[in-house]
């Protein structure tokens, strides 16, 4: 199995993808630029890095394997053991190794890891299709097919073999677009604030009627509730939206119901909001102790959690 793949998708998703016992990899957005020596244009970027400090297990690497393979989450485990054991023997034997749409690891004079990302690939979704492309020059030329530089002070040399050179100034057009541009402004922000003085004022004159309106209405209900002693009143149905919690952190699963309900009991004498989760396709109940709407709170609370129990593991439902 080949967990590059792997790493490659999530890193569209997410800004930090942690491999297990090896480190992360970091992406950073920059804005589009311009080479002005080369006249290219580059889109915006997620560049990439590599910090291999961080090499504890955060289980979202895992867990989409897992997903993905339809495997078990000890089985994704074990693959991407196998598949770093692979990369660091090629990295004792040729000192290098690539890792497909990610970069190059190499090993330093101080037998340190290295990490030169891949340029040919860009993990920024909102630049989907675009790639960099050089700007031509525009080259203008006289009457004669001679080329002629921009500068304000250009002139223009018409000459024949029987007559003297005469210079001839080029004629510019002063009244600029941009005047044009400015009256066309000026004129939008007149009409534009006279139309908005005229929305304020349409605004008032509805907002008095209407509280005209409903001034009438609670005086007649005030009427109507001093003579009458009971008055049939609809009842409100409020449906309160359900806030989605996405992400689960995990105590451990049990292919026996009877020992999943035992863990659940354990969790919920300590004071965790615990829960046991539908079966599986694996065949293993789920134990969770607690749900969370974003996997920053999730990761936070199993930092604490892993000190009694370094199994525990975030679950993410899509």
């Amino acid at each position: 199995m080949k967990i590059e793949n792997y790493i490659s998708q999530l890193l569209y998703r997410y800004q930090c993808v942690t491999v297990p016992n090896f480190g992360a990899f970091l992406t950073e957005i920059h804005s589009a630029k311009i080479d002005e020596v080369a006249a290219t244009f580059f889109p915006p970027t997620k560049t990439l890095s590599f910090n291999s400090y961080l090499q504890n297990n955060d289980g979202l690497l895992a867990n989409h394997i897992s997903q993905a393979e339809q495997i078990s989450y000890d089985a994704a485990l074990d693959s991407i053991k196998i598949q770093l054991a692979d990369w660091k023997e090629r990295l004792d034997l040729y000192g290098t190794v690539a890792v497909k749409n990610i970069g190059e690891f190499s090993l330093n004079a101080e037998r340190k890891l290295v990490f030169s990302p891949s340029e040919q690939i860009n993990y920024l979704t909102d630049s989907f299709g675009l790639s960099s492309y050089g700007a031509s020059m525009i080259e203008r030329t006289n009457f004669a097919g001679d080329k002629i530089n921009n500068s304000e002070d250009q002139a223009l040399v018409v000459a024949n073999q029987d007559t003297p050179i005469i210079t001839l100034p080029l004629k510019r057009n002063n009244f600029s677009y941009l005047k044009y541009a400015a009256v066309f402004v000026v004129g939008f922000a007149i009409v534009g604030a006279y139309g908005y003085q005229y929305y304020e004022n349409k605004i008032a004159e509805d907002t008095l009627i209407v509280q005209t309106k409903v001034q009438k209405q609670v005086a007649q209900k005030i009427q109507e509730a001093t003579f009458l002693i009971e008055i049939p009143s609809d009842t409100i149905t409020m449906t309160l939206k359900n806030e989605k919690l996405p992400f689960h952190i995990v105590a451990g699963a049990f292919r026996s119901e009877k020992n999943a309900d035992k863990e659940l009991q354990n969790l919920i004498d300590l004071g965790f909001a615990a829960k046991r989760m539908e079966k599986n396709e694996s065949g293993l109940y789920p134990v969770i102790y607690g749900s969370y709407a974003s996997y920053a709170k999730a990761h936070e609370e199993m930092a604490a959690i892993r000190k009694n129990n370094p199994a525990a593991w975030v679950l993410i439902q899509e």
